[in-house]
């Protein structure tokens, strides 16, 4: 108790410090809904359903819970940290928030059935509330990357009082489960990455281009540059470009009129033309990635040819068994790439020798998702 009242002490002192930086964000596209409603509980009530509560970060770590959903066939809560997350929860039978800042949360949180958290979310006040509120605590889908590991024992006696508040562990790999164990986890349980169950379906079937189709998918602040300048431009093919994050389009439409324009090449913004019959198409509508995975030849997984973003899923073009190219900064997918074979590794330089060499992938597993099914319905 008396470790759990200085956390909370720092954690009002560190949120009366902070709150000038967050009124500024908030007036940034990327924050405009999540800063207000985390940090000063705008449009932000607490859940009013008492059933199993799922907290993700974002939108990649909710696509990978709706089969899981959809297993459970009852109402569920979900919260969340970033935008992109939040429209990704919109799900029949879901009533979703953002996950408030720590110090809100002894009074935001109403009793569930149990809180399952995905990944590495180790927010320290979110299990501890939710135990003292009788709930049962998960941590599914849990790993520690090889990035992060050094500094995770660093504060081992900080994450050790995180996982005396969880009940049980569903973690990605063996080398998870004991990583996790080092840090002072206990029942600890192997069932693999369950982004790899996915059901994955289109929504809508797009004309597939008639010449050689190159997906740039979920591209990062800086990628579209580099990876449009490595690219061969005198060659005829589509190249299909989809920044991560919607507040980037406008920025990377002028990059691709700037691109097109220098090289005489034919260009369109995906919302103003649906189609892929220009030699440079800007994909600034979500929701669609997975449609277009279908009918690309090649994908270039951005996140992960410049540092600091850790890599995309390579799943969902896998599935369509397209060529995959990625960089070499996969540390957050470091789990899912094994279940995925012939995916090229390669410096932006060498993107245009791996096209010519790369042979389609696919999907080399399958989880099994019963045990965890059975024990999160044993819970209501």
């Amino acid at each position: 108790m008396l470790f759990a009242f200085i956390y909370y002490v720092i954690g009002v002192v560190a949120y009366i410090a902070m709150i000038p930086v967050l009124l500024l964000l908030s007036l940034k596209e990327k924050y405009r809904y999540s800063i207000p409603a985390r940090f000063f509980l705008f449009n932000n009530p607490p859940f009013t359903k008492d059933t199993i509560w799922f907290h993700a970060c974002s939108f990649g770590e909710v696509k990978a819970l709706q089969p899981l959903i959809a297993e459970l066939k009852q109402d569920v809560n979900i919260s969340v940290i970033t935008n992109t997350g939040y429209e990704a929860s919109k799900m029949k039978n879901v009533q979703r928030r953002f996950l408030p800042f720590e110090i809100f949360l002894p009074f935001w949180i109403n009793r569930q059935k149990a809180l399952v958290v995905l990944e590495a979310e180790l927010w320290f006040m979110l299990f501890w509330v939710a135990k003292r509120k009788g709930m049962k605590t998960y941590l599914l889908n849990a790993r520690i990357s090889d990035r992060s590991y050094t500094r995770y024992l660093r504060f081992r006696w900080f994450y050790k009082r995180i996982f005396q508040n969880i009940d049980m562990i569903f973690a990605q790999s063996q080398k998870d489960k004991s990583r996790l164990e080092m840090l002072g986890a206990k029942n600890v349980f192997v069932s693999g990455n369950i982004k790899a169950y996915q059901k994955i379906t289109i929504s809508h079937e797009f004309k597939k281009p008639s010449v050689e189709m190159i997906t740039l998918a979920s591209t990062h602040d800086g990628e579209e540059e580099i990876i449009l300048d490595a690219l061969d431009l005198t060659k005829v093919r589509c190249i299909v470009v989809v920044p991560r994050h919607p507040e980037r389009f406008d920025k990377v439409d002028l990059l691709c009129q700037k691109v097109a324009k220098e090289n005489g090449l034919s260009y369109h913004r995906f919302s103003q033309r649906v189609d892929f019959e220009s030699d440079i198409v800007l994909v600034d509508s979500m929701g669609v990635l997975v449609d277009i995975y279908a009918i690309s030849d090649v994908v270039l997984l951005g996140g992960s040819f410049v540092n600091g973003v850790g890599g995309h899923n390579p799943l969902e073009p896998a599935y369509f068994n397209a060529k995959i190219m990625s960089g070499k900064y996969i540390f957050n997918q470091e789990a899912l790439f094994p279940l995925v074979d012939h995916v090229r590794f390669c410096d932006v330089s060498e993107i245009e020798k791996n096209i010519q060499i790369a042979r389609p992938t696919q999907i080399n597993t399958k989880v099994d998702m019963m045990p965890i099914i059975e024990e999160f319905c044993s819970v209501v």
